[in-house]
């Protein structure tokens, strides 16, 4: 078999390995649990995938704002993909209890709709994930100390959060009590 021969047959077979693999789907986002908020990608053969068996107790601190005002706050959709990740590996909601404070720039985040226009010029992106999140078992809290500086009362607060006295209170009193913290 001659030099060039030997070229071409190996051309053949990396191109078509190279084919091959582009040619194979790629896994699409899923959305087990929360459907259009907290994408997922399933990895079946991953390493640290939570036990169904278990109780987890997440508290999340959301102080970062929405980086534009028409966009979900990517701290309440980092709530939805823990759920939808544990959910992928079959943790049904009922063994996650998560907690969830927002304040600082993030505060806007938890106005009812009519607020939010007022202050922004467009309903609020982030009412139908509070729905589902609450859906779901969240319990959502605003730091008082965070509408106050905003300037915002707590009739302008979405039905589904309450209003805490401070996230100063609620994120050592859920960390006393076993709650694992994920800052944002």
């Amino acid at each position: 078999m001659s030099k060039r021969t030997v070229f071409v047959l190996a051309g053949l077979l990396i191109g078509g390995s190279i084919g091959q693999a582009s040619a194979e789907p790629k896994t699409e986002w899923e959305y087990p649990a929360i459907r259009g908020y907290g994408k997922v990608r399933p990895y079946p053969d991953a390493a640290a995938k939570p036990s169904p068996d278990r109780i987890y107790k997440v508290l999340f601190d959301i102080s970062q704002g929405a980086e534009m005002p028409e966009k979900p706050n990517s701290g309440l959709d980092h709530v939805a993909r823990l759920i939808n990740t544990f959910a992928l590996v079959g943790v049904p909601t009922e063994r996650l209890k998560l907690v969830l404070v927002v304040h600082g720039s993030a505060t806007p985040a938890i106005l009812k709709d009519e607020r939010y226009r007022n202050r922004f010029g467009n309903g609020n992106p982030n009412t139908e994930l509070i729905q589902a999140l609450k859906k779901a078992g969240v319990t959502l809290y605003v730091c008082g100390q965070a509408l106050a500086e905003k300037e915002f009362e707590p009739g302008d607060v979405n039905p589904e959060v309450t209003v805490a006295l401070s996230a100063l209170t609620v994120l050592p009193l859920y960390q006393m009590d076993g709650y694992a913290l994920i800052p944002d």
